[in-house]
């Protein structure tokens, strides 16, 4: 489960990532709204081990470690970070990712029985800017989860590439309900679908609250008498 209480960046000017909590348990899908691209990019990161958080706690089964965080966990299609790049192919992006994986995990993955294994000779021959958006969160999802220590799978803004929630919803809650894999999903987006009513939480949501305004004594007109 992860576990995570006012965590916060600060930034040059401004938080990066205001103060936010939230809870991420296996077999869940948990959608994170934040207006701001930037934010939601620090919150990806910091949720998977790969930004050090200014303030606040975060834990991964039970563990405060970052180092068993950012082992456990992959952050998925993070714009300016691990996107892919437009002139890379599906198959050379796929090989690329799969060099990727820790060797004790790696064996004789090759890009070739992978697509074909995995369902995805039909794109292979693609560029990546030509996916559709429905396939491109299958592909990079999948990539993600080749390696088996990832327990913990955040996807960056998937709502960015399609404004319709079909095209990426479906795919990650049958990720997070996976009896075979049990795996905490959470995916940062602009917008809450309509009609969504699993777990969700809001970035800034432990903004602290301002101090009351202490009422202010009214000072009245000095009279005659009190000369």
């Amino acid at each position: 489960m992860l576990c995570v209480q006012q965590l916060s960046v600060t930034g040059r000017r401004d938080d990066l990532l205001p103060p936010t909590s939230l809870e991420a348990a296996r077999g869940e899908l948990l959608l994170v709204e934040g207006p701001r691209q930037d934010q939601r990019t620090a919150l990806a990161l910091a949720l998977t081990g790969r930004m050090r958080p200014s303030s606040g706690n975060i834990g991964w089964d039970g563990s405060g470690r970052i180092k068993a965080l950012r082992q456990a966990s992959n952050v998925v299609d993070s714009p300016g970070v691990n996107e892919p790049e437009q002139h890379l192919s599906v198959r050379d992006l796929v090989t690329e990712d799969l060099s990727l994986i820790p060797r004790r995990h790696r064996g004789a993955l090759r890009s070739t029985p992978w697509l074909k294994l995995n369902n995805f000779e039909d794109i292979a021959g693609l560029w990546t800017e030509q996916l559709p958006a429905g396939r491109r969160v299958e592909l990079l999802t999948a990539l993600a989860l080749a390696d088996p220590d990832t327990g913990l799978l955040v996807m960056d803004s998937p709502d960015r590439h399609s404004g319709d929630a079909s095209d990426w919803l479906p795919r990650l809650m049958e990720l997070a309900h996976d009896a075979g894999r049990p795996l905490a999903v959470v995916a940062t987006v602009t917008r809450i679908p309509d009609g969504w009513t699993g777990p969700a939480a809001v970035i800034g949501n432990a903004v602290p609250e301002p101090d009351e305004t202490r009422p202010t004594e009214t000072l009245l007109p000095e009279t005659e008498d009190a000369k």
